[in-house]
């Protein structure tokens, strides 16, 4: 007689993830996400914009309009304590909303309104639940001006006391790697798009079944009350692929903080049937020479059919930075690793709603994005 099959409650896949865009900036971020749909990971759209829920809801994700007595639906005016009052008001759908989830994203361009104010909000009741809560947050573009960049800061301070783990990229930063000649909704959408990338990054470390497995445990272990977090993805081919796919996703030109000697690293590597044990261990050495010896370091391999060619990609997630804030950025041990030529080869594929006329010739998109593949 065969012996029953044990299975959670969740099914194969027992871990709960929640992906939260708070405001204009993250609604457009989780509407980015739905074009890449990760299985097993539940979207929601929060804002005081009752129309602009309507482009989340049309795309798949579920929404919630918070503070209809504070707002009327009409949005917070740009002002952040409307945006809190909105989400105090409406805590218990908050509540009921993350209730049940292992691991809930919070994701928002702040600057705005209603980002600044309810985002914090909204990660301080996904903690209380007992989620794993991760921020991935935008700063505005200095032309956006100074009130809403002095908003954005402060609206970052109280959004750490809130999670366990913020990973905070800078727009201005786009300004330095995009071309020239980009249009400004471009510009903007590379920026949603990069809110994308940090967490479905994290979400496929997760829930995609590998040859090594990275399971949520793992994950916590490393993000738990972590503080500031880099998250890079990187993309190699040819001889040195992995190498410099590794180099690539740590260079992470994007985020905010300059860094030194990460103590906690979650890193997965991805390639086709051709990858080699050989390939894995120069990718590892390459991370390993870039953080503390005594590092907690999570390690993950995944063999893909469905890649074609002879790319492998990346994906690290390091947290338990020395912050410091004498040393420029480019002086930061990650900093040094400047991907190479092989490893952005692989084109940054268009954003939906843009041509990729709008970013130029091939020579004139940044290594960065290059190295940005969709999967």
């Amino acid at each position: 007689m065969e012996s029953p099959v044990v299975m959670p409650d969740g099914g194969l896949s027992p871990c709960v993830i929640k992906v939260v865009g708070v405001g204009g900036g993250g609604s457009n971020a989780v509407d980015r996400m739905m074009e890449t749909r990760v299985e097993g990971v539940e979207f929601w759209a929060v804002n005081t914009d009752a129309q602009a829920l309507g482009r989340s809801k049309a795309k798949g994700a579920r929404v919630l309009n918070i503070g209809s007595d504070v707002t009327r639906g009409l949005g917070a005016g740009g002002m952040p304590e409307i945006g809190r009052k909105a989400a105090e008001e409406s805590r218990a759908e908050v509540a009921a909303m993350v209730a049940g989830s292992d691991l809930c994203f919070v994701t928002s361009g702040m600057g705005g309104g209603t980002g600044s104010g309810a985002a914090p909000v909204v990660a301080e009741v996904a903690k209380e639940s007992g989620a794993l809560t991760v921020g991935v947050v935008t700063k505005p573009f200095g032309f956006e001006g100074r009130r809403r960049m002095s908003q954005a800061t402060a609206a970052i301070s109280e959004l750490k006391k809130n999670v366990d783990t913020v990973i905070v990229v800078s727009n201005d930063k786009l300004l330095e790697i995009i071309p020239a000649n980009t249009p400004v909704e471009r510009a903007f959408a590379v920026a949603d798009d990069i809110l994308r990338q940090g967490v479905v990054g994290i979400s496929e470390i997760i829930v995609r079944p590998g040859l090594i497995n990275v399971d949520f445990a793992d994950v916590r272990s490393v993000m738990g009350n972590a503080g500031t977090a880099l998250m890079g993805i990187g993309t190699g081919t040819g001889k040195t692929r992995a190498e410099d796919a590794a180099a690539a996703a740590i260079s992470s030109p994007l985020l905010d903080s300059p860094i030194d000697r990460a103590t906690g690293i979650v890193f997965n590597i991805i390639g086709g049937r051709d990858m080699t044990l050989q390939e894995i261990n120069a990718a590892a050495e390459v991370i390993y020479d870039s953080v503390d010896p005594n590092a907690n370091i999570i390690f993950g391999a995944l063999v893909d059919d469905t890649i074609d060619d002879d790319s492998v990609s990346i994906t690290v997630l390091a947290t338990g930075f020395k912050l410091d804030d004498v040393m420029d950025e480019t002086e930061a041990d990650f900093g040094r690793l400047k991907p190479t030529a092989a490893a952005v080869k692989a084109s940054y594929e268009d954003i939906p709603d843009g041509g990729k006329s709008n970013m130029g010739t091939e020579e004139d998109i940044p290594d960065f994005l290059r190295g940005l593949k969709r999967r």
